[in-house]
């Protein structure tokens, strides 16, 4: 009993300071939050030290490991600069910028990991929206919505999907054939919510041909002799993903196998391409993984789950987007994610699996604390001069974010009587 409470306190504590790590300006570190949980449990006894490392899922931590070498690689090749570069050349309006960076940031993000999206994309919209004397602020918020709403289609779009992706054994492409309409109908939500709520904004002023070709020159740079490897490979990937199934290799491995090509026969020096990766998030997830093992060995878990029983109906679609909803508004929608797995396997529906990915995704838009990909933009942004603040994300956030969720329990609740 004395280890039940013991990890209750560990598990509170550790949680109370990812909540507040997520707050702008505060000079704390979600990871060292976690990590600080993770060594608890160890060192007051709940967890033994192999226990501790049985109880990480390195499953999910190759699939993050494997898509941050093969992200880092393009980033230095300049692949995000060159698509940003060859969509934004498009835009003759103000109007259909909105929708090229809606589109664009959406569909990037399905495939790559959305943070890295977003942290490579924002100076690039903000240079476009200057150099075209039109106010970045729409253009930001839709990035952040877009980022969220496109991820939320694959398993290799954000961290919690890749957690629910591994867990539930859904493979690639039955993931993405039940969410794909989910993030498509929600992105041109988003569209249609920002031009409403910054029409004045969004005016069919003409472009200056001259504006920005000097810029664009200076800010987009590309490594065209590198991405002749990178992108095939990252293509290559793709496609295994679909076939994972079938050529008996699991999504993670498919994932180190890509990171492992990319860093033998790429013209970037692999030094370079590790020191890009994030190995902080990766001590995050470790740490989470023991933490939410500490709860759960001594039957906190339990109690939780007792009388909670999720059922594949209506009721269970609507109680996994409204908890998503409110919970992610607290925990941010990756830890929220972690400790809803338990429950979620003991459910045992492929239906329910889906639901959390959709709803925890798309629940990320109400507030700026609600994602990571929020916070990264709004930092970005800030060190710009460009300030969004809460009121201002919150009013376009939880509308987009209600008519996403209602969009999502719609589709996945007509799945459900189509079976």
């Amino acid at each position: 009993m004395n280890l039940y409470y013991t990890a209750l306190v560990i598990f509170l504590v550790t949680y109370t300071g990812i909540i507040f790590t997520r707050l702008p300006k505060m000079n704390i570190d979600r990871p060292s939050a976690a990590f600080f949980g993770a060594v608890a449990m160890i060192l007051f006894g709940v967890l033994s030290f192999e226990e501790a490392i049985q109880a990480i899922d390195f499953n999910t931590i190759a699939l993050l490991l494997g898509m941050m070498i093969i992200i880092a690689t393009l980033e230095l090749d300049g692949f995000f600069s060159l698509i940003a570069s060859k969509t934004m050349s498009l835009a003759k309006t103000p109007d259909r910028l909105l929708v090229i960076i809606t589109l664009v940031t959406g569909i990037t993000s399905a495939f790559l990991v959305n943070d890295a999206v977003v942290m490579l994309f924002t100076p690039v919209i903000i240079l476009i929206c200057r150099s075209l004397r039109t106010n970045p602020m729409p253009y930001l918020i839709a990035e952040i919505m877009a980022s969220n709403i496109g991820s939320a289609m694959t398993i290799t779009g954000n961290p919690q999907n890749m957690l629910i992706g591994i867990s539930s054994g859904i493979n690639y492409g039955t993931f993405l054939w039940h969410l794909l309409p989910v993030s498509f109908i929600g992105l041109f939500i988003t569209i249609a919510v920002i031009r409403w709520f910054y029409r004045k904004d969004l005016r069919f002023n003409p472009i200056p041909e001259d504006n920005t070709a000097g810029n664009e020159n200076h800010l987009f740079e590309y490594n065209f002799r590198s991405m002749n490897t990178s992108v095939p490979v990252f293509l290559l990937v793709v496609v295994l993903f679909f076939m994972s199934h079938r050529i008996g290799l699991s999504v993670p491995m498919i994932a180190l196998l890509g990171g492992s090509l990319i860093l033998i026969f790429g013209k970037i020096k692999p030094s370079l391409v590790i020191r890009k990766v994030d190995w902080v998030l990766l001590l995050f997830f470790a740490s989470l993984f023991i933490v939410v093992k500490g709860i759960e060995k001594v039957g906190i878990m339990d109690s939780l789950i007792h009388g909670v029983a999720l059922k594949a109906d209506a009721k269970g679609l609507a109680g996994i987007h409204l908890i998503s909803l409110v919970l992610s508004q607290v925990v941010s929608n990756v830890p929220f994610t972690v400790v809803m797995l338990p429950l979620m396997k003991t459910a045992g529906s492929e239906l329910l699996w889906l639901a959390l990915a959709s709803a925890s995704t798309l629940a990320g838009n109400a507030t700026i604390i609600g994602a990571m990909a929020n916070l990264i933009v709004i930092e970005s942004a800030g060190s710009k001069g460009i300030k969004i603040r809460f009121v201002e994300f919150f009013k376009t956030g939880i509308i987009v974010t209600l008519l996403t969720l209602a969009v999502s329990f719609l589709m996945l609740y007509l799945k459900f009587l189509a079976f």
